[in-house]
């Protein structure tokens, strides 16, 4: 029977794996990337908080689509919790840990992966059911689309789990991989292919998608008498989710390659060396992902810059009002008028610009 070793701490696995880079982790190296993790992880909770927020506010965007967009600027979300947790306990802090913090480290990356993947697979299908009709949305119920958010949080819980369940090598080191000194080396093969052929069939299914949508719009166009603008709506819609795949698919195939000939045991392909860059540029992902959404969508750049805006004005006025004495507010009505009107004017002028932004968008 073999022996198990849950109670070892990870420099056992390290040392036994040679995987020495941790130590490397050190010095200025160690600084400049935990000042680029933080600064983008800080842009990550912004960012992704903005568009879940313009998907909440703004009633043109309350559509299945835009409810999976959402779901995917939280998934991007709990990738940045991820790589926070991650930056405190890389480099020389990485052989201190237990069996059982290195878990929940590698769990929560494996989580967002999934997260990602899963709700990008079911805007497909929600794309698919909505294209087949030619409507721009899908006639999916909020109660359907809250049960299929739930189930890909619920599947994303669980992959992300699996090494956690029993698929580690903690009672066969001699299978153990050398990037994930406690993954055996057949979870990191199947964990790899299999995100790998789910990459192949998104970029086909939507190429795909995008081609039907491309070819019915010319042909309806020459035969319709409907605005321009709605008639490259279910177009605009499939170019941001294909970028967004896009996106996707670049920034993490590397890391799977890499993982998948640690999986296969390749000694001799250097994955030791390239393993930290692919893991910033998976990174980067959740960085890229609100700006797509921004630049391919005007009306949720506007609504997110609306925002902002008034966020600011809002503040702006508070200052300017916690500067009037309070017993100049009591002894002059005119000075207090003065003011409320000017937060009138204020209101509605904001108020215009969101009309505004809604009749240019």
């Amino acid at each position: 029977m073999n022996e198990c070793y849950y109670d070892k701490r990870m420099d056992f696995f390290y040392n036994r794996t040679k995987t020495d880079t941790a130590d490397e982790w050190t010095g200025a190296q160690l600084i400049g990337v935990l000042c680029f993790g933080t600064f983008f992880c800080l842009f990550i909770f912004i960012s992704n908080s903005l568009v879940i927020a313009a998907v909440v506010k703004n009633k043109r965007f309350h559509f299945p689509f835009y409810y999976l967009l959402a779901n995917l600027a939280a998934a991007d979300f709990f990738a940045g919790i991820a790589y926070v947790f991650l930056m405190f306990n890389t480099g020389p802090v990485s052989k201190t840990l237990t069996v059982n913090r290195w878990f929940l480290r590698q769990g929560l990356l494996d989580t967002s992966l999934t997260a990602s993947l899963v709700n990008l697979l079911v805007i497909a299908v929600e794309r698919h059911m909505s294209i087949m009709r030619m409507k721009i949305h899908s006639n999916l119920t909020k109660k359907r689309v809250t049960f299929l958010i739930i189930s890909i949080w619920a599947i994303a819980i669980f992959m992300g789990a699996v090494p956690t369940l029993g698929w580690n090598c903690l009672c066969d080191i001699t299978v153990c991989s050398s990037l994930a000194p406690i993954y055996s080396r057949s979870y990191l093969v199947f964990w790899s292919v299999l995100n790998l052929v789910v990459f192949f069939i998104m970029v086909v299914v939507y190429i795909r998608i995008y081609m039907y949508v491309q070819r019915k719009t010319n042909v309806l166009s020459s035969h319709t008498s409907g605005s321009i603008s709605r008639r490259r709506t279910p177009v605009k819609l499939m170019k941001t989710v294909m970028t967004v795949l896009g996106a996707f698919v670049v920034c993490w195939t590397p890391g799977l390659v890499v993982l998948l000939l640690d999986g296969l045991n390749c000694t001799d392909c250097g994955i030791q060396h390239v393993k930290r860059w692919f893991l910033l540029l998976a990174l980067l992902n959740s960085v890229m992902n609100p700006i797509i959404y921004s630049y391919k969508d005007d009306e949720m750049w506007a609504t997110m810059k609306r925002m902002i805006c008034c966020s600011s004005e809002d503040k702006s006025q508070e200052r300017r009002s916690s500067r009037i004495p309070s017993t100049v507010l009591c002894r002059s009505t005119d000075t207090s008028g003065h003011y409320i009107e000017d937060g009138i004017i204020q209101g509605t002028i904001c108020g215009k610009g969101d009309l505004g932004d809604k009749g240019n968008s």
